[in-house]
């Protein structure tokens, strides 16, 4: 059995993890609350934009933009995933690193060959250990960003496909469906069609008019929609991260309450066991004596 210090000290580390985790969670939630008014405000844009540019590409040929174009032959698919900085969230990082290289393996064994973009720094270190190529990573990122960062990942990645060295481009990133509902995605990002076409899949078709004509518009749009779903992706795993975190720091709380009242018990079983052997060994003295 252990001693009284012992099991103070136990007690007494426990407490200060109790406090660790409960500030960490506090910390969480106000952050969640930001980021999921943030997707939620931006979600239906993005919904919307994917929709308006599914119809908008149904209407011309693929040759009118580089990133309509299906290629002929595809031999390199760049997969760019998104993840955390830091830890302590549950399983919110295995989740996606094991759907991205579920992916990545399903396209090794078609005989393609899968690079990554990785946004993160708990995704890049597990991809390192793998022997898929990283061609760009970002680290300490996640916890502050802005429209900036979507717009660089998505020139970079418009400009990988446009040049052909990458005829498919993948975004694996963890949907915001609910404070206890996170759901690893791959979402196709190029070639558009499919991407856009998947957005505006089982909507009402509207009748909608554009101007000026339609070729102009797309080699506007075109880029902007890249950058769009990849900030929509971007908000989307910052308010699942902070979810994933705040119930994960919930249940650390409540394992350290757990634990502090075990150890309370032992403490006082062991308080208990002590003071019964001084009284054994008193009356024992005391015996002692009157038998002299």
């Amino acid at each position: 059995m252990p001693s009284l210090k012992d099991v103070k000290l136990q007690i007494a580390g426990v407490g200060k993890t109790k406090q660790i985790t409960r500030a960490m969670g506090m910390v969480a939630s106000a952050k969640l609350r930001g980021a999921q008014n943030r997707i939620e405000r931006f979600r239906p844009y993005a919904e919307k934009f994917g929709e308006m540019l599914g119809d908008l590409a149904a209407r011309t040929e693929e040759a009118a933009h580089p990133l309509l174009q299906v290629h002929k032959q595809i031999e390199s698919v760049v997969i760019v995933l998104l993840s955390s900085d830091r830890g302590l969230c549950g399983g919110f990082n295995v989740n996606l690193i094991s759907t991205a290289l579920d992916l990545a393996r399903a396209k090794t064994e078609e005989g393609l060959t899968v690079r990554f973009i990785c946004v993160g720094r708990k995704g890049r270190d597990a991809v390192r250990k793998t022997s898929y190529e990283i061609i760009e990573s970002y680290g300490d990122v996640m916890g502050s960003f802005d429209f900036r960062l979507a717009a660089r990942l998505g020139g970079k990645v418009s400009q990988l496909y446009e040049s052909g060295e990458a005829d498919e481009v993948h975004l694996v990133y963890s949907e915001f469906a609910g404070m206890t509902r996170q759901i690893p995605t791959n979402m196709a990002l190029l070639p558009v069609t499919s991407a856009a076409k998947d957005e505006s899949e089982g909507k009402p078709a509207a009748e909608c008019l554009y101007e000026p004509e339609v070729g102009v518009l797309l080699a506007e749009l075109l880029p902007r929609y890249v950058n769009v779903q990849i900030y929509r992706g971007l908000l989307d795993n910052s308010a699942s991260e902070n979810a994933a975190r705040m119930a994960a720091m919930d249940n650390a709380t409540r394992n350290c309450d757990e634990l502090t009242n075990s150890l309370t018990l032992l403490y006082n079983k062991t308080r208990q066991a002590a003071i019964t052997n001084e009284l054994i060994d008193i009356v024992g003295g005391a015996n002692a004596q009157q038998s002299q």
